[in-house]
């Protein structure tokens, strides 16, 4: 089997197409036989060693996060999943490996693709959606009526948070440049700003719920436009963020944490045609690590990068 990893923390220059052998799955696991995979920048992130307190200093070290395919095998104790089942989620953060031809992960971070679903659009929903719904739901309770801004509304995680606050039955207001717009219109998002031209600072409107999906909002801003009795979601989370979390509960960090329950809802919304992410790009296994490196080096594309195993 082929996947892609790397032997040392770094940069582009690290990545390989290498030969492996798919370990088991063990108690709680299932193996997947990989049929498509989405590119998000946690899978950058982890290979330059961001996060090797969690991850550790063993290699050669799997890259890719998001996928769908079809299960092979399944561990001890799992009764969610049997072999031929189609499935799509998240790969386990410490040992990744989603870009490859197969990957073993966590059954509670798997959920059965509907029928009507794509593979390929299947793939492209789990960090995105899951991060949303982390935010939204977990942290912030939203309820239907309330109002949300979501500042980079035209992301992956600004659309997938779009879209689930809206089948939330709340009210949806977002930033995004102005050639995205007709994007946020179509995606119902009702109030547009620019963030080129916008001063979010002087803005006087005031939600419920902000949600920075790009992370790019101080949290002062972010406060401000919460209002009094408002929250700010933060998705790039700090030690000093966690620690003024602590002492102010209007600011609440978010970190994409999967579970069963998230996935399945995930399912389900995507299966009823509320939830789906663009795809911007497709390329073939061989072709993942150019694609990989022009998304690090900050690439747009209109939509999310995919990566076709078989």
């Amino acid at each position: 089997m082929k996947r892609i990893q790397y032997r040392r923390y770094g940069g582009p220059e690290t990545m390989k197409l290498e030969s492996f052998e798919l370990e088991p799955p063990r108690q709680g696991q299932v193996a997947v036989k990989v049929r498509f995979v989405a590119i998000n920048p946690i899978d950058w992130k982890v290979r330059r060693g961001a996060l090797k307190m969690m991850t550790g200093n063993a290699f050669p070290r799997a890259m890719g996060s998001d996928f769908s395919g079809t299960v092979i095998s399944v561990g001890a104790g799992v009764t969610r999943f049997k072999p031929g089942d189609a499935v799509f989620g998240l790969a386990r953060l410490k040992e990744s490996g989603a870009l490859g031809e197969a990957v073993v992960t966590n059954e509670t971070f798997l959920a059965k693709k509907p029928d009507n679903l794509p593979f390929e659009d299947a793939a492209c929903l789990g960090t995105p959606g899951v991060t949303a719904w982390n935010g939204l739901v977990d942290k912030a309770g939203l309820k239907r009526g309330q109002s949300v801004f979501i500042n980079g509304c035209t992301g992956a995680v600004g659309e997938a948070a779009v879209q689930i606050a809206r089948m939330l039955g709340a009210t949806v207001s977002g930033s995004c440049s102005a050639e995205a717009m007709p994007r946020a219109r179509d995606l119902g998002v009702q109030n547009i700003f620019d963030y080129r031209t916008t001063d979010f600072s002087a803005l006087r409107d005031r939600f419920d719920v902000v949600y920075d999906t790009a992370a790019v909002m101080p949290t002062a801003t972010g406060l401000h436009l919460a209002g009094r009795k408002g929250v700010f979601l933060d998705i790039d989370p700090t030690p000093m963020k966690f620690l003024r979390a602590l002492f102010n509960r209007r600011l609440k960090p978010v970190v994409c944490s999967p579970r069963s329950d998230i996935l399945n809802g995930i399912a389900r919304a995507a299966g009823d045609g509320k939830l789906r992410l663009r795809i911007g790009e497709m390329v073939s296994l061989d072709q993942a690590i150019p694609l990989v490196t022009a998304l690090e080096k900050s690439q747009k594309l209109a939509g999310k990068g995919l990566v076709a195993i078989a």
